[in-house]
């Protein structure tokens, strides 16, 4: 079993940045995926980002490309999401999940495919 614990998260003025952490334990965290969903609240759970287990391949949903940097280090096991830029929209509480190797793009942003989940971290951006 993986244990993911998220922490980073906080209150910005829009224009700030953020950066998440994911927390892991367990051998094989570092050949595990690793993606970030967010849900704000009234609306559906979303992708946000995901990352290969060897780092080499990453993903992101359309709104927070330029913005959102997605990175990891296995030597840790952990798990970051660097957000700048951010805006009243990003406002939702952000989880970290990891699962079995993923290499498509498609694949990364399916929430089913993640077995492990952390309990999620509070990102508030003022207006």
């Amino acid at each position: 079993q993986v244990q993911l614990v998220e922490s980073g998260g906080g209150l910005v003025q829009a224009g700030g940045s953020l950066r998440l952490s994911c927390a892991g334990s367990g051998r094989t965290f570092s050949t595990s995926a690793v993606g970030w969903f967010r849900q704000a609240p009234g609306k559906e759970r979303e992708f946000v980002a995901a990352i290969s287990w060897s780092g080499g391949r990453t993903s992101y949903v359309d709104s927070v490309k330029g913005r959102f940097t997605i990175s990891r280090d296995n030597a840790k096991n952990a798990g970051y999401l660097q957000m700048n830029s951010l805006q009243p929209e990003a406002t939702a509480v952000y989880s970290c999940a990891a699962a079995v190797t993923l290499y498509s793009d498609y694949a990364f942003r399916v929430a089913n495919n993640y077995a492990y989940w952390g309990q999620g971290t509070q990102v508030t951006v003022s207006s």
